[in-house]
């Protein structure tokens, strides 16, 4: 069996080899030569598995090791039988990560109390579902808009997104791209809702980039420079505006879910699916290919305010403005295109907010509830 997969897979030689023959390829290189004679191809969303790519191979497996499929012509591989499996919320509490770790830094930069902001949340998915969990553990108010699952659950406990832009504080998106029907998301924030945003208010999108109107959100940026934005997502990726770049705070090359714990829960969900595809059973567990953590644990002695408390712990894990440095530096380096796909394929080793145990003294055991919150494992003495 001959398996072409995404060369930036991790542990794909120990959850695919016992397959076949692997080959390992750039995603964005994967052609229609290189899958002519595969059985199976397992990539990541920057590869677009569509007729163009498939025709005439003897593909019988497609695997995406992410949560989005929108890279994916599914209705292509039903229509010829092919089997296909994606990893939903595999890195999902790496994006959670993501946001709180640039949520608590826009606070600081901004002299601003995050756990008193009030923030509204689009697409309560995977993503934005444990994004409101945490948030609400924190005590931080929130606003959840996803008018699919309201359409399905009921209206209670839902908002327009209009009732957001008016309400919150913060607007987080976290939404699919849906091209058109009635609950479309392609351009979701359009130029009416961005100059609706109220001044102060932080637009963070780890979604995807085409639910945001580039254009004009850079207009807004570079007019009245009222709002601030967080983009990890971008339209055109990796061609990105490099103007709308340089005026967003914090800039990222879309790794919000970038985790080593993400990405091997990624591949290993995709084994999982191969395997029953195969009718075989799983060669592989997830702690098999899981390494402990560089930093283990952390002491925190003296007490802090709960806010300075959560940088600490969430800096010693992620800091995300070591992307946005890193984007800002290959960009300059290696020009837009170039430097961004670099960013991601060159991307440090970075665990998740759980993998560190947070040790409380006495005297800093008040912490224990929003560190626990945030996502840490937290212990007492």
């Amino acid at each position: 069996m001959k398996l072409v997969i995404d060369a930036n897979i991790p542990a794909a030689d120990i959850c695919f080899g016992p397959f076949g023959t692997l080959h390992r390829l750039p995603g964005r290189e994967i052609g229609r030569a290189d899958i002519a004679d595969a059985d199976a191809l397992i990539v990541r969303s920057i590869t677009q598995v569509n007729e163009a790519l498939l025709h005439q191979s003897r593909v019988r497996f497609v695997g995406t090791c992410t949560i989005g499929t929108d890279h994916i012509d599914r209705a292509l591989l039903a229509q010829h039988g092919i089997g296909f499996a994606s990893a939903p919320g595999c890195n999902a509490e790496a994006v959670v990560d993501y946001v709180l770790s640039s949520l608590l830094t826009l606070s600081e930069q901004g002299g601003w109390p995050f756990l008193e902001r009030t923030v509204g949340i689009v697409g309560v998915g995977n993503v934005g579902s444990r994004l409101q969990q945490r948030l609400q553990a924190l005590g931080v108010e929130t606003l959840v808009c996803d008018p699919p699952r309201a359409e399905m659950e009921g209206q209670q406990g839902f908002v327009s997104l209009d009732t957001l832009i008016r309400t919150c504080d913060v607007l987080c998106l976290h939404t699919p791209l849906v091209q058109d029907g009635p609950h479309a998301t392609y351009q979701l924030l359009d130029a009416q809702r961005i100059n609706e945003l109220a001044p102060g208010t932080v637009l963070l999108n780890a979604g995807r980039g085409d639910c945001i109107d580039g254009l004009a959100l850079r207009s807004r940026l570079s007019g009245k420079g009222d709002i601030t934005a967080v983009l990890d997502v971008w339209e055109s990726e990796p061609d990105i505006d490099a103007g709308l770049r340089d005026l967003v705070t914090l800039a990222t090359p879309h790794i919000a879910g970038h985790s080593l714990d993400g990405k091997l829960r990624g591949t290993w969900m995709i084994q999982e699916a191969l395997a029953r595809q195969l009718a075989q059973p799983s060669h592989t567990a997830f702690s098999a290919i899981c390494p402990p953590p560089a930093l283990a644990s952390l002491t925190l002695q003296q007490a802090l305010p709960v806010e300075d408390a959560l940088r600490l712990c969430v800096r010693a894990v992620y800091d995300v403005r070591r992307d946005h440095d890193a984007l800002q530096r290959q960009v300059l380096q290696q020009g837009v295109r170039r430097g961004f796909d670099d960013c991601r394929a060159h991307y440090p080793l970075r665990r998740e907010f759980a993998t560190l145990k947070v040790v409380l003294s006495s005297e800093t055991e008040v912490l224990k509830g929003p560190l626990k919150a945030a996502g840490f494992q937290v212990s007492v003495g």
